[in-house]
């Protein structure tokens, strides 16, 4: 499906549409957690992405809710701006020696799939309530809330000592 395709005809369509986009980056989200789970060397750093691994997991049960509560059948559609920002984050974390700057570079990759996470559910929240369904838009909003405390999270531990340590 691309810019302007008669798949998208109304409203509904384009809401949707949006959903199998951010279930399928969610899906993709959890992939990368592990790995960066995996490589993260700062304790409270390892211990925040398996946190949100788990919220996660349940933002996508919500998202499984939302689909549902609409009537429409679970699954996603593939998209090139998570995977892109996936493959960029792989790359830079895979560039990186120094343990230090290995956690600093994590934040940041975090960071990145964060923000357009939230770019990503404010949308369909506004949709949702304009189609009747507040039902839905309360959904997506706990999921975009948990996205911006981790975002701050991350900000916290970057700014309080991974950073500091890389340097």
């Amino acid at each position: 499906m691309g810019w302007f395709t008669p798949d998208i005809k109304t409203m509904d369509d384009l809401f949707v549409h949006q959903l199998r986009d951010i279930y399928y980056a969610e899906n993709q989200i959890t992939k990368a957690l592990r790995q960066m789970i995996a490589k993260a060397t700062d304790q409270q750093l390892k211990a925040g992405f398996e946190k949100h691994l788990q919220e996660t997991k349940v933002q996508i049960d919500r998202l499984e809710q939302v689909f549902k509560l609409h009537g429409v059948d679970i699954g996603g559609v593939s998209c090139p701006a998570i995977d892109g920002i996936l493959t960029e984050a792989n790359e830079i974390v895979g560039e990186v020696a120094d343990k230090a700057v290995l956690d600093a570079a994590l934040i940041a990759a975090a960071q990145a799939v964060e923000h357009y996470e939230i770019s990503r559910y404010g949308t369909p929240i506004a949709w949702a309530k304009e189609l009747g369904r507040n039902d839905c838009a309360i959904l997506l909003a706990k999921n975009l809330d948990e996205e911006k405390a981790t975002d701050q999270k991350l900000t916290t531990m970057a700014e309080g000592r991974v950073n500091r340590r890389a340097a």
